[in-house]
């Protein structure tokens, strides 16, 4: 079905609640704007699958008592972008939430197999992905379209009771409720501004003072982008900034020295961002900001981290769980350096199947040694040496 009145899309939500599943997928397009335009969202219940026209309808927050029911479980894959989309534009999470890719990791798949991977794997469906680079937000829609866009929940359901029986066996389901936590968290999907500039490309090669810069010229960027509707690389580039930086511009003709920056700026935004930077620059030092310790800074854990990684590589495959899913390279590198809190490789789950014991690999009171092609895991005899 087809959803684009008002009326349709009401008779729908009443009919919804009635389910115990409500799968959810939605096409967007980015390419020209800073926040996703919706174009489409497909949802299926157990008993109908529709999509919504979210340019003919009229109010979309019509979704929120279905999205917010606690008696509905919510599936989507790969979800994130999906529930950003739906916060902006219905105003709320949707709870309880039930990812199958992030499942799927716990079941000996690929960390980020995609859906029509997942469906042939689980289903044995084999889907066609021949609309998946298609621009939405042309109307009429071709049938092939709308064919593309159902399949995208079509079989979510079934994934969904295949793969929730298969955890509940291996006593995996409670495993999930921290990361479906986190996958519908408000802090997830809201903008920080002031926390931009940790994220420019090559922002490392910066000094303290540079940085405190960067974190101004990346702030006004993000609101402007925001402004304006547009990427933020149509306002400046992450290169075009930290070069600016670096050259610690104080003026608007040492701004437009940096490649491409005279064809971005206005005059009157130049000035605003040169007068951001030389106060940023200026600056006492105990204001400039510092990036995550995580680098040259830092001892080399390469050889740890080889070490580290062969014990989860057995253990993962021991217990039929993707690596990555298991261990982060990011979070092996935080344990080997010796941090110990905020880090999930050290909480619930993955601490009992590797966590706690990386910990006795790192101390010495277990080693890794070789019994034919295996690896095998030994205590030290402390006492004894």
């Amino acid at each position: 079905m087809f959803i684009v009145s008002q009326e349709e899309l009401e008779a729908f939500c009443k009919r919804a609640k009635q389910s115990s599943v409500l799968a959810i997928d939605t096409e967007f397009m980015r390419e020209k704007t800073y926040y996703a335009k919706l174009c489409l969202i497909q949802m299926a219940t157990e008993t109908e699958s529709v999509l919504i026209d979210p340019f003919s309808v009229d109010d979309l927050s019509v979704l929120a008592q279905l999205l917010t029911d606690q008696h509905i479980t919510k599936l989507f894959h790969a979800g994130s972008q999906d529930i950003e989309i739906l916060y902006r534009e219905v105003g709320v999470l949707p709870s309880p939430v039930f990812d199958t890719q992030i499942a799927a990791a716990l079941l000996g798949h690929t960390q980020q197999i995609g859906y029509a991977a997942l469906v042939h794997s689980v289903c044995g469906v084999t889907i066609k992905k021949t609309d998946s680079f298609t621009d939405w937000s042309r109307r009429p829609l071709s049938e092939s379209q709308k064919n593309y866009a159902i399949n995208d929940v079509l079989y979510l359901g079934s994934l969904y009771s295949q793969m929730s029986e298969e955890l509940r066996v291996k006593g995996r389901l409670q495993w999930l409720e921290k990361d479906f936590e986190a996958l519908i968290d408000p802090e997830k999907y809201e903008t920080d501004e002031r926390e931009r500039y940790k994220r420019l490309k090559r922002v490392s090669s910066l000094s303290r003072r540079q940085l405190a810069a960067a974190r101004e010229v990346a702030a006004w960027r993000e609101l402007q982008a925001q402004m304006r509707d547009i990427p933020r690389k149509w306002v400046m580039t992450d290169e075009q900034i930290v070069e600016a930086c670096k050259r610690e511009a104080r003026s608007i003709d040492e701004l437009f020295m940096v490649r491409g920056l005279s064809d971005r700026l206005s005059t009157k935004d130049a000035r605003e961002v040169s007068s951001l930077m030389k106060a940023a620059l200026d600056s006492a030092p105990s204001t400039w900001p510092e990036l995550d310790k995580c680098g040259k800074s830092e001892p080399n854990v390469d050889m740890q981290i080889d070490l580290m990684s062969a014990l989860v590589r057995v253990r993962a495959k021991e217990n039929d769980v993707a690596f990555q899913t298991l261990a982060s390279h990011a979070d092996l590198v935080r344990v080997a350096r010796g941090y110990r809190s905020g880090t999930e490789l050290l909480q619930g789950w993955r601490a009992q199947l590797v966590g706690n014991e990386l910990i006795e690999l790192l101390e010495g009171r277990i080693r890794l040694g070789i019994d034919g092609s295996s690896l095998v895991v030994e205590p030290v005899d402390l006492d004894g040496e």
